[in-house]
């Protein structure tokens, strides 16, 4: 027995995603209980060593082509169906009432929090060059965003970031699997030397993001930036 079929079982009997963190505290737990050699050998494990078998485990069941995969979100391991197995495993379990989807305006708010996080309101509405109280209440109470303290700033605006459960509903690992977005980082975005009301109006000559399309699939988020040359700010 190797470490590897061992936390392959645990990935396949737990009824919940895993983290390293949780596996390694199965390992001593369980050493904790045992008078056997090897078990108790477990207890040392590092996170290294388990990051390595799961990078293993995973590219054996890709290569398998079985009808599930290993797969991380948002830090946690957890086997999962293949996408294509969807029609009938939601006749057999029936279909799950999800949240609607989010409108547009959400979709490039919960963009521009993203790639340019932690990021303050008025930054966002120099972006977009609206107001986003409504949208950003929205993205607050479906946990897609949080608070992630105060600017160092005068005024000390708040800023915000994404959460554990943007990761999850996008099925992403971390946030290093954003689809390339360059542009959308570079946009020039003025700090406020007093704190900005959420009056677009009060903004004014800050270059708008005239062409952000964002969009959403089964299980990834797609940018694209189409704003034309102007005359009066940087093209994108």
């Amino acid at each position: 027995m190797e470490l590897k079929s061992i936390i392959e079982s645990i990935l396949f009997t737990s009824q919940k995603p895993l983290t390293v963190r949780e596996m390694r505290e199965v390992l001593s737990a369980t050493a904790d209980k045992s008078e056997d050699i090897f078990i108790n050998s477990l207890k040392k494990t590092k996170d290294e060593e388990l990051q390595q078998v799961l990078a293993e485990l995973e590219q054996e069941h890709t290569l398998a082509g079985r009808s599930f995969r290993l797969a991380c979100v948002a830090g946690a391991w957890q086997f999962v169906n293949q996408a294509e197995h969807a029609p009938w495993l939601k006749t057999l379990l029936g279909e799950k009432v999800r949240p609607p989807r989010l409108s547009q305006p959400g979709l490039e708010t919960l963009a521009i929090i993203a790639y340019r996080q932690p990021v303050t309101r008025a930054e966002i509405e120099q972006i977009r060059g609206v107001a986003v109280d409504g949208v950003m209440q929205t993205l607050l109470e479906r946990g897609l965003v949080e608070n992630a303290g105060r600017a160092e700033v005068v005024g000390r605006p708040m800023t915000y970031r994404t959460t554990v459960e943007f990761l999850e509903y996008f099925g992403l690992k971390n946030l290093e699997g954003l689809p390339a977005a360059d542009e959308l980082r570079r946009i020039p975005v003025t700090k406020p030397k007093i704190l900005l009301t959420a009056d677009a109006e009060a903004i004014p000559d800050e270059p708008k993001l005239q062409g952000l399309d964002v969009d959403v699939g089964e299980d990834q988020l797609s940018v694209s930036l189409d704003a034309p040359p102007s005359e009066e700010g940087p093209s994108l």
